[in-house]
């Protein structure tokens, strides 16, 4: 009975699922009507019958028909969506997401097509909930099948989200409109009724009606166009593979578009507006490229025929994974090999392998609901530096990832972080899932769990972990049984998924002897917030090591110090170096106090060998200063990533109150020495960083010292730099760097070089090509009088490189005129000429700017309530808005007006966590000038620049 009972679901699957899009929309958005005219059911005897966010599960959606059709002319949209639906229990309703749609028409029918009722049935609307419940007044049985018919419409979304509306300028002036949706993670809702939560995967099939002039992008290639009424085309896809409703995409617009093939045969084309076509064909080789890359590496072939990238003119994020359709913003998928930087290369490169890294992280495997948003973001964040690395090595990317490190540790050391995996409820809630924790902190701890387990082994348990859950949903505890080997019975008797209990421990990780509970471990990092920090002193031939929380705002003296610190343990894969043996030795923590066995001989050991762990290490009782020793007397003793993980390391202990200002200085005093770049920026960077909050407080002649320090300190760097595009990829990013802040801080040859290049490229009216590597300091040397800044103005409006704008705009954020800078905010908030998308950004810089940081906060108080409107409560770009707006601040009276602010928001702001972790960043800058800022004048006094 079981076969036969399988046989007729099969068959009744295949009657409807395997109709064509044409033969299932016919029938079930044109049916029989019933006889004489229809009465709609009382609603007032009804009420809703749901009373969460998260959706009911006794109904399973298995393929929605979409019909839509967008009018670029009056903004508006109109559609059907015909879902299947799999009943798990009696009831009288069906529950589901929709948002701004107006619902025409609502019903249910079976699984012949027939409708239940004879009336229009009941749409009851739970606003606060984005749902809306349909009531049936025949009761859908437990194991059935049927169809849900619902016709909608709608205005084309303003902003981001949604099925929105985006412009783009011809060179001639001309503007010209098109569609495009952004669904991720709450807003396919907004395009068409559906179970949009990511475990209600289903098939799609979807059809697009447009006028000629245009083109319609979805998922899957067209099966076919054919003409309808008033001669519109019906573009009619093929049905898509089992994803999740945020994953649907489509785009009408009348983009252009250059197109390869993958050595497996998936075609590739990469989509932008016509005049931007050359500038696509650096994605459209790095897509290729990488795609043969991730097939091969996951042994997973690319599951659909046809991979598009598209350049969307108006795009709030980076990109977006949907599958078969990547959209892009402009700047993250095009590339003028003219205009563009080489740190413009690595970022377009390493997008796009972000966005593939999804086709597999993401897309084949979902998680289960948004509390493991890390198992989509962090997956994808790490596979960026993986596939980089080996499809592009002249890019150096490996250099960049240690910068996701320090991002991740900045943002985790404050009160304030959260957990990888943390509740997620309601749509904010659930936008702030895709912070720093999820990216980067994710890709942290993959890392760390890739050099600790081995490469194969990792990757093998990757493979185990794509093939298990192809096609599903999965969760923490998924992955960890993936990379440990642990077999299900089910998996064991059919041996897909993992090896024989022998051969499982033999792959096993063996530590000291022992098997290690990958589980218990990796808790560790996911269910609670933060990053330890290892205390390390010498004992004889023993290194005796402490671990507790890392917290830069709090010191062991502080009230609140006992109580951040309780319940904190972390099983910490410890690696270590000494001058005795060139063996990384491996050791795993997992109390709170330990040591290790080194030898009397040793001189000095290097704890977390090339930055692989996540954590932080002090050096106690002279431990720093024979690191300075060694880095003086003989630095390649140790890795680049070593030297820079300690330069890290020593600033961040001076903010934390565990080092004086004064060893990190003399740490770094070794850089006379060092010839690796990576070391270089990173000292580099920390300095311009201390320099930026000083030239923001109240004393010029502090100001003038630290910047002559910086000056001499750095001297031989800057006079080795030329202006030009020639050396490898870490010497150019080197020469960016060092040159404008060389100009920053007024260096005379350095203002002199940029003044003549400037002076010369804006009397060739553009037509000579600035070096890219130093066009943005060349501009930004140029904006300082009228007549420049208006010029570039004038070049931002005109230019079709993305790239040259946000150099351009970069360097009119840096004017010292305050005029200026309030006509740019203003600019940017009337979003014609500076489109909304680059608002956060411009908002950033001038608050970067000491002579704007308090117009840029001024500014994002005035106009809050707009800004949460653009962009949504939750998202990113308003975390950036908080945080860069007030990340610089370090006077107490600052904290203190800041805290103000949101407290006369609280109805709002307590709804999310930016403006507390803008407030504990505002405390850790106070804190860093009270225990800091008379080591700093000491230091300079001593040094002479007074």
């Amino acid at each position: 009975m079981v076969l036969v009972r399988l046989l007729v679901l099969f068959l009744l699957h295949s009657y409807v699922v395997g109709m064509q899009p044409t033969q299932i929309s016919q029938q079930a958005s044109s049916p029989p009507r019933p006889s004489g005219e229809q009465t709609p059911l009382e609603r007032d005897n009804l009420s809703f019958p749901w009373s969460r966010f998260r959706l009911p599960r006794y109904i399973i959606p298995l393929h929605y028909h979409i019909l839509v059709h967008p009018n670029l002319t009056s903004l508006r949209f109109t559609g059907s969506v015909t879902i299947q639906i799999d009943v798990q229990n009696n009831t009288n309703w069906v529950v589901l997401h929709s948002k701004g749609l107006q619902i025409s028409k609502a019903t249910i029918l079976d699984k012949n097509l027939a409708h239940l009722s004879d009336q229009v049935l009941p749409c009851l609307h739970n606003l606060a909930h984005e749902q809306i419940g349909i009531f049936s007044p025949r009761v859908l049985s437990s194991g059935e099948k049927y169809f849900l018919y619902i016709e909608f419409e709608a205005e084309l979304a303003e902003g981001f989200r949604g099925f929105y509306k985006s412009t783009y300028r011809t060179s001639t002036g001309e503007i010209r409109t098109l569609a495009s949706t952004h669904f991720e993670p709450t807003s396919a809702r907004m395009a068409f009724p559906c179970f949009d939560e990511p475990s209600f995967k289903a098939n799609f099939s979807v059809r697009i009606r447009r006028s000629s002039e245009y083109i319609s992008l979805s998922n899957m290639p067209i099966v076919k166009s054919v003409e309808v009424d008033d001669g519109l085309l019906e573009d009619q896809y093929a049905a898509s593979v089992k994803m999740s409703t945020y994953l649907v995409a489509f785009v009408i617009c009348d983009f252009k578009s250059v197109t390869a093939t993958t050595s497996s045969g998936v075609q590739v084309s990469v989509y932008a507006d016509p005049w931007k076509g050359s500038q696509t064909h650096y994605a459209l080789e790095a897509a290729v490229k990488m795609l043969d890359f991730y097939e091969d590496y996951f042994n997973i072939h690319y599951p659909l025929p046809k991979y598009d990238l598209i350049a969307i003119p108006d795009f709030e994020s980076g990109a977006m994974e949907n599958w078969g359709l990547t959209t892009y913003r402009e700047s993250s998928l095009l590339f003028d090999p003219h205009l563009s930087s080489v740190s413009d290369k690595l970022w377009v490169t390493m997008v796009i392998g972000h966005e593939l890294g999804h086709q597999w992280f993401g897309n084949l495997v979902t998680m289960n609901w948004w509390n493991d948003t890390w198992l989509n973001e962090g997956f994808a964040r790490y596979m960026e530096y993986i596939s980089v690395e080996a499809t592009y090595p002249e890019l150096k990317v490996e250099e960049d990832q240690l910068r996701t490190y320090f991002v991740a540790v900045a943002h985790d050391s404050l009160n304030s972080s959260r957990p990888i995996s943390s509740p997620a409820e309601n749509p904010t809630q659930i936008h702030e899932m895709f912070d720093t924790v999820s990216y980067d902190k994710g890709a942290c701890i993959l890392h760390m769990l890739r050099h600790f387990l081995a490469e194969d082994a990792f990757q093998s348990g990757l493979i185990r972990y794509l093939r298990k859950f192809s096609y599903q949903n999965a969760q923490n505890q998924d992955l960890w049984d993936s990379l440990a080997n642990i077999c299900s019975e089910e998996d064991f008797i059919s041996g897909q998924h993992c090896y024989s209990r022998e051969q499982a421990h033999k792959n096993s990780y063996i530590l000291d002897s022992q098997h290690l509970d990958l589980t218990a471990i990796m808790n560790t990092w996911t269910m609670q917030k933060g990053v330890p920090l290892v205390i390390v002193n010498r004992a004889g031939p023993r290194l005796m090591l402490r671990q507790i929380r890392f917290l830069r705002t709090e010191l062991p003296s502080d009230p609140l110090w006992s109580t951040l610190q309780q319940g904190y343990l972390w099983h910490i894969p410890l690696t270590y170096k000494t001058d005795t043996s060139s063996i990384i030795h491996r050791h795993l923590m997992t109390t709170h106090t330990d040591s290790v066995h080194i030898g009397e001989e040793v001189n000095w050991v290097k704890v977390n060998v090339d930055m692989t762990g996540y954590y932080v290490v002090h050096y106690e009782d002279g431990g720093w200063e024979e690191i300075t020793k060694l880095l003086r007397e003989n630095h390649t003793a140790l890795s680049y990533k070593d030297r820079t993980h300690l330069i890290h390391n020593a600033f961040q202990l001076v903010t934390a109150g565990y080092l004086p200002l004064n060893k990190a200085l003399d740490l770094i005093g070794y850089l006379h020495l060092e010839t690796h770049t990576v070391p270089l920026l990173q000292a580099l960077g920390y300095l311009e960083a201390i320099y930026h909050m000083i030239e923001k407080r109240r004393d010029v002649d502090l100001v003038q010292n630290f910047r002559m320090y910086i000056l001499q300190f750095f001297r031989d760097v800057i006079d080795q730099q030329t202006w030009s595009d020639e050396g490898s990829v870490s010497t150019r990013r080197l020469r960016s760097n060092v040159l404008s802040l060389a100009c920053h801080l007024n260096d005379p040859s350095c203002l002199d070089e940029a003044h003549s290049r400037f002076k010369d490229w804006l009397q060739s009216n553009g037509a000579l090509k600035l070096p890219t590597d130093v066009a943005q300091t060349v501009y930004a040397v140029g904006a300082q009088d009228h007549h420049g800044w208006a010029s570039l103005l004038h070049m931002y409006r005109t230019s079709s490189s993305p790239a040259q704008k946000d150099k351009i705009l970069f360097a009119l954020t840096n004017s010292r005129n305050t005029t200026k800078l309030y006509s740019l905010l203003d600019l940017g908030l009337e979003g014609e000429v500076i489109r909304p998308q680059d608002l956060s950004t411009l908002i950033y810089r001038v608050a970067d700017n000491p002579r704007g940081h308090h117009i840029a906060w001024n500014f994002v108080k005035k106009n809050w309530s707009t800004l949460v409107q653009k962009f949504q409560l939750g998202s990113s770009t308003i975390q950036h808005i908080i945080i860069g707006t007030t990340g610089q601040f370090s006077y107490l009276e600052e904290y203190t007006e800041v805290k103000m602010f949101f407290e006369s928001i609280r109805e709002h702001a307590s709804e999310v966590r930016s403006p507390q972790f803008a407030l504990d960043n505002l405390q850790k800058n106070v804190r860093w000038m009270q225990r800091n800022l008379e080591t700093l004048k000491n230091c300079l006094s001593e040094k002479k620049y007074s």
